[in-house]
């Protein structure tokens, strides 16, 4: 059996083997993420596409309904009154105007709320101040312990 960098398990590998091993794992590692995060993408917005065209077949098939909603109103207006109907066809026609008045209405609260939304905004200022903060920053120094220290200098003095 061997290391990932083809040296035999158990044998002493030097810091710039360890670390070439370590780098060359991460980088594997980090496009093995950046795989599965295109790959949940690509799932995600096939999902998405398909929900779209189903709720927009529903919409169509609603919408070529909606004829015979009003000719169903119209009548059952002429049935329960006893008017003309043509006067039956002009109220199912007001129906649908105050229907589409009041959905022109909520759609108009939510544009307005919508538009006073800053969130896309804020996330960008964000990233940008975290892009920032990650450029400026520097390693800590490591400093050794007291204890290692001692060892060192005695070490070096026998």
């Amino acid at each position: 059996m061997s290391a990932p960098d083809g040296s035999p398990v158990g044998a002493e590998r030097s810091i710039g083997q360890l670390f070439a091993s370590a780098t060359t794992e991460m980088s594997a590692l980090v496009h093995d993420e950046i795989a599965l995060a295109k790959a949940q993408l690509k799932r995600d917005v096939k999902r998405g596409a398909v929900s779209g065209g189903a709720f927009s077949a529903a919409g169509a098939v609603l919408i070529f309904s909606l004829p015979m909603l009003n000719f169903a109103l119209a009548y059952g207006i002429r049935t329960w009154s006893h008017w003309n109907l043509a006067i039956c066809f002009v109220l199912s026609f007001a129906a649908n105007v105050l229907v589409a008045a009041l959905l022109a209405l909520i759609g108009l609260v939510f544009a307005k709320k919508a538009k006073k939304g800053k969130g896309p905004q804020k996330v960008a200022a964000s990233v940008k101040e975290t892009a920032g903060v990650l450029q400026n920053a520097k390693p800590h120094p490591r400093t050794a312990p007291v204890s290692d220290a001692v060892e060192v200098v005695a070490r070096s003095t026998s």
